[in-house]
């Protein structure tokens, strides 16, 4: 499926937010500056985040989820019907529950697809969260809906309007995240929800789009390969979500990572995870160029991008990596892609 659209060169979305961007929320928080002052601050942040970009080399950019909490906060700062609970999940986030009616009150990401867009010469992505992952995690017995398939519909319907917007206001890679697969591609694991309602709901969120030729959308179904995976289900979730890339994990030169890559069909792309945000220290480049081209014997090198394994900061102020540390993992990925495809990216 070789085509003129690439992206050959990419990341998850969320960057290191830079310090003085998390003053001005701390400050914001506490009531220190009003809503005009925090959004100058954001943008500040945003247009040095799409130079750094630029000056990489990246074939997209993103607002590096400056304007957000976590990865799901697109959603739950735009949309009225959620509430945050005193609890956390198993990462640290907060957790938040649907209790009402779900009413968008303003674009959850498009706003921003706008703002990257004043730029030259930028190619804008964004990240969502999915509905299936986002209606397991936030699914209330107590609430209006009957079951997590039900709310999920209705997030779906959401995202997929959030998804278009984006389209039309310039984003270029739409990329989805649904951690929910995670636990049916590891047996043994308890899954959130089913396979068939996962499945689904994300294709819900992106079937019939009017999407440009020269658009993509993705999903990443998990950060990490590390065992076994079940084939069976990675080849059927990978077949029946209609997106156009899989983003897969690549950095610990695992079966089980050429196992996830082995399932995606020959009419989709793959985009591999090839270091790791969770260390400083540099993955050895031969090591990098050696799993590339064992990938590139399953898969055309043509139907393959590069990126890190997973966003840098998924959530505000709890990244592992300083800025620099930030900037050589990029570097890091960047040359691998001029190793792999020359200047033909």
């Amino acid at each position: 499926m070789a085509d003129d659209f690439k992206f050959r060169i990419d990341h998850h979305g969320s960057l290191v937010r830079p310090t003085g961007l998390m003053e001005a929320r701390r400050r914001g928080k506490a009531g220190a500056i009003d809503e005009e002052e925090m959004r100058a601050a954001e943008q500040e942040a945003v247009t040095q985040a799409v130079w750094a970009q630029k000056k990489l080399y990246y074939t997209v950019t993103t607002d590096g989820d400056f304007p957000r909490d976590d990865i799901r906060s697109s959603v739950f700062d735009a949309v009225e019907g959620f509430r945050e609970t005193d609890g956390a999940d198993a990462y640290g986030r907060p957790r938040w529950v649907a209790e009402s009616e779900l009413k968008v009150r303003r674009p959850l990401v498009a706003d921003w697809v706008s703002y990257i867009r004043e730029h030259p010469w930028t190619v804008p992505k964004v990240n969502l969260p999915s509905p299936a992952w986002l209606a397991a995690q936030t699914f209330d017995p107590g609430g209006p809906w009957k079951s997590v398939r039900e709310l999920g519909e209705e997030i779906a319907r959401i995202i997929r309007d959030e998804i278009q917007l984006a389209i039309d206001r310039g984003a270029r890679l739409v990329q989805i995240n649904d951690f929910a697969y995670a636990r049916h591609l590891s047996p043994g694991r308890t899954p959130y929800l089913s396979l068939d309602d996962c499945i689904a709901l994300d294709s819900a969120a992106v079937e019939g789009l009017n999407k440009p030729e020269d658009v993509r959308v993705g999903l990443c179904p998990t950060h990490s390969a590390k065992g076994e995976v079940d084939t069976e289900a990675a080849a059927r979730v990978f077949a029946e979500v209609p997106v156009d890339r899989w983003v897969l994990p690549f950095c610990k030169g695992t079966e089980g990572e050429m196992d996830l890559l082995r399932a995606v069909p020959a009419d989709r792309d793959a985009c591999l995870g090839v270091v790791s945000p969770r260390t400083a220290e540099l993955e050895d480049i031969d090591a990098i160029v050696a799993r590339m081209d064992a990938a590139a014997e399953v898969k055309d090198i043509d139907d393959l991008a590069v990126s890190p394994s997973e966003g840098f900061s998924d959530q505000a102020g709890r990244a592992v990596l300083s800025e620099d540390e930030q900037r050589r993992k990029l570097v890091h990925v960047e040359t691998v892609a001029r190793m792999c495809w020359g200047n033909e990216l």
